[in-house]
């Protein structure tokens, strides 16, 4: 993969100024490496706000360099990393230099992502990814909580049913009903903890047998527990199907299965959006919609 490949998500995140930051992503990179100590390495899959390169430093030991032309959003995140450093079960960070949009952190090894592992596992060993995450403390006066993260994702993804291929299968009715369900939830949150906030199934890897499932890419925030377990439900689409797997998640993980499942009809049509999108296959798309009745 060249940085090209690897930088196209940035560009079409941040517009056609990315491609310039991405041009000098290699001297940069040499740049942090002298500093450092570190011998950069291959490119990583990136995501839509980093490129991300492997690297180890000078006694052979792996660690990740990832870089943003988002400064504040590494910030953010080197901040909720911080956070959830007590848990174990996110990378440590190894430097920061957050003026150059840049941290190196730990390798997660083996580093299989959780979609890939064994499923009949699987549920248990989120629960206790989960019981260490939100044994977390909330900080004092934490800025982000769920209904505000909700509220991004409901106007951002909401957006596309203007698209000719999302709104001939969703419509605003579809749309307003998934609205009010996110807003009953929020108001009901009985019990309030840090999230982790973006828990995909992409983004939770295996760190090996003494330190189980770690996190990445955090967007702590405060709210509802079931948020954190939705998306490996909705996931089920396809696989054991939706409602059998939330009743296995939210057993092994203590959750409320009937909010795990309202949660689960809220999140289901912004899956069946991003697969309309990708070309997914027509029955997962018919069974995440016919979650959202």
């Amino acid at each position: 993969m060249d940085i090209e490949e690897a930088g196209a998500p940035l560009v079409a995140r941040f517009g056609p100024g990315a491609a310039g930051w991405l041009a000098e992503v290699p001297a940069l990179a040499a740049r942090l490496a002298a500093r450092w100590g570190l011998v950069p390495g291959e490119l990583f899959a990136s995501g839509a706000s980093s490129v991300v390169l492997r690297c180890r430093w000078g006694d052979g030991t792996p660690a990740v360099l990832k870089l943003s032309p988002d400064r504040a959003l590494l910030t953010a995140q080197v901040e909720m990393l911080r956070v959830f450093a007590s848990s174990g079960r996110v990378p440590a960070m190894l430097a920061v230099d957050a003026e150059a949009g840049a941290m190196v952190l730990e390798e997660i090894r083996p580093g299989t992502e959780a979609e890939d592992l064994p499923p009949e596992s699987l549920p248990r060993r989120w629960g206790e990814l989960l019981a260490a995450l939100h044994a977390v403390p909330p900080p004092a006066h934490w800025p982000r909580d769920l209904r505000g993260r909700c509220d991004e994702a409901v106007a951002r993804v909401g957006r596309r049913l203007s698209e000719p291929a999302i709104g001939a299968r969703i419509d605003q009715r579809t749309w307003q009903r998934t609205i009010r369900r996110c807003a009953a939830l929020l108001d009901t949150q009985a019990r309030i903890v840090l999230l982790h906030g973006d828990l995909h199934l992409g983004n939770v890897l295996d760190g090996g047998p003494s330190r189980g499932l770690v996190a990445i890419d955090p967007k702590a925030c405060l709210g509802d527990p079931c948020f954190d377990a939705v998306d490996y439900v909705v996931a089920g689409a396809g696989h054991e199907g939706v409602e059998a797997r939330c009743q296995r998640v939210a057993t092994a993980c203590g959750l409320d299965g009937d909010r795990l499942y309202a949660w689960s009809q809220v999140i289901a049509p912004m899956f069946a959006i991003a697969y309309l999108s990708n070309g997914g296959p027509e029955p997962v798309v018919d069974e995440l919609l016919a979650l959202t009745r």
